[in-house]
């Protein structure tokens, strides 16, 4: 009895939208990335910047930024990214290979190791739109990850700082 009612309540929750983009200028270059989560007629925008970092770096930032704004466990979330570099890790299980390999000469393996308990805890579907196509969510994106990196007295991206090789 008491698993039909969660079984009930867990359906009753609203599927829950995650929109994402990263941008960096140069690459490495200044970087930021937005977020819009929708969610039964509520939208919430989130975004931020780092004083040198990747693109790749920002696009995955912005669907973590976007995971851990979600306070619902095993939440339904459909995320909508024009990041080919975060949809394949996914949907072609290029992750799940670099979880068996012990994250072994894997692009920045601080953000997947941080964005897995994240995905792990909700029911997660990854969806590639193509960016720059007048997507409004998207679009949004894209200008508060701009506006994000624009800003003056940005931090450092501790993780892509930590992984720069150093020239002596």
């Amino acid at each position: 009895m008491q698993f039909a009612i969660f079984a009930r309540i867990v359906e009753e929750k609203p599927i829950i939208y995650l929109y994402t983009d990263g941008a960096a200028s140069g690459n490495p270059g200044p970087g930021g990335y937005g977020v819009v989560l929708k969610c039964n007629g509520r939208k919430k925008e989130i975004s931020g910047g780092f004083e040198r970092t990747t693109n790749n770096r920002m696009e995955l930032t912005a669907v973590i930024k976007g995971l851990e704004a979600i306070k619902w466990q095993n939440a339904l979330i459909e995320v909508y990214s024009d990041s080919a570099y975060v949809i394949n890790a996914i949907n072609k299980g290029w992750l799940e290979n670099w979880v068996q390999k012990n994250w072994h000469k894997v692009k920045n393996p601080d953000l997947w190791q941080r964005f897995l308990p994240l995905y792990r805890s909700h029911r997660v579907s990854f969806h590639w739109i193509k960016g720059h196509n007048g997507h409004p969510e998207n679009e949004r994106c894209d200008a508060l990850a701009v506006q994000a990196y624009k800003q003056t007295s940005l931090p450092p991206d501790e993780g892509y700082v930590n992984q720069e090789p150093t020239l002596i």
